[in-house]
């Protein structure tokens, strides 16, 4: 399948490696040409323009795949409108806020094309694993794309479509808001670990016990484990952690429909907290685990 990848970063070039060397045809688009380069050798094809691309895959609808933030859709959105034919597929794959997918695919399907929102897990290490994506939009344009979508989930990830448009960024928001919590609890339990009765505990040796059979064995278990095993006084962390925009989301949400979600907002409270000088060895373990599962920067404010 002919297909557009826009927006080369973490995930969005490992997007464009894994179905290029698929036998896809990738063309590779990106803000610098760094990136661009980079996918050239692994079998892509170079667009270092917007006209370039469009150029590329020619008259017939195509497939474009944005994998940009949030605050770039609306510029990024009128732009391809204004170049790709009627009838093409645009694919949100960046963690959009689904209210306002919602909005765009309306935008785009008065200019004759069609919006999908795919929400896309997998962090950097989509490529090995495969990506987890959740789809909304219409049925027909996910079957169109559904090619795509299965190469990115080899050898162990997953797809699935969730229903009409903002579903697909509704439920990866959601997601995102789980694994707050999910991280605060471990950052927590270590930290007791860490700093309880006992003096001198290995974490990273609790945490391998714990991969083996226990009820909190997980992806999010084993890279703590690895972080602690690799840094275990988490030296150099300065404990600051960043927070994206999707649990702000879930809960703005959650408050319009009444629907406590007490664990997801102590964990959302945590790092807004952390970015105003309050840190300790749980919201070191944070940023280092970000940093693991996601390439995250480990001070962002360095």
């Amino acid at each position: 399948m002919k297909i557009i990848i826009s927006g080369l970063g973490r995930m969005g070039a490992q997007i464009a490696q894994k179905l290029a060397e698929s036998e896809h045809q990738v063309i590779a688009n990106n803000r610098s040409r760094g990136p661009i380069d980079v996918a050239l050798q692994h079998k892509a094809q170079a667009a270092y323009t917007k006209e370039e691309a469009v150029a590329m895959v020619g008259a017939d609808p195509f497939v474009l795949w944005l994998m940009i933030t949030d605050s770039a859709v609306d510029e990024e959105l009128d732009k391809w409108l204004e170049l790709i034919p009627k009838g093409s597929i645009i694919i949100d794959g960046g963690n959009s806020d689904f209210r306002l997918t919602k909005v765009r695919a309306d935008k785009v399907k008065a200019a004759g094309s069609i919006l999908l929102d795919v929400g896309t897990s997998g962090g950097v290490w989509g490529y090995k694993n495969g990506f987890s994506m959740m789809v909304g939009g219409e049925t027909e344009a996910f079957r169109i794309i559904e090619p795509v979508l299965k190469t990115l989930a080899a050898p162990s990830g997953a797809y699935q479509y969730f229903g009409p448009s903002g579903a697909g960024h509704y439920v990866k928001m959601v997601h995102n808001a789980i694994e707050y919590g999910m991280m605060q609890s471990l950052a927590e339990g270590y930290r007791m670990l860490k700093e309880g009765p006992y003096s001198e505990l290995d974490l990273a040796a609790a945490g391998e016990v714990w991969q083996h059979g226990s009820v909190v064995t997980s992806w999010l278990n084993e890279l703590t484990r690895q972080a602690l095993a690799e840094n275990p006084t988490l030296e150099g962390i300065d404990g600051v952690v960043a927070e994206s925009g999707e649990t702000r989301w879930t809960l703005e949400v959650a408050k319009e429909m009444s629907i406590p979600l007490p664990v997801i907002q102590v964990a959302f409270d945590v790092r807004k907290q952390s970015q105003t000088g309050e840190t300790n060895f749980a919201t070191k373990l944070l940023a280092a685990m970000r940093n693991k599962f996601g390439g995250h920067i480990i001070n962002p404010n360095s």
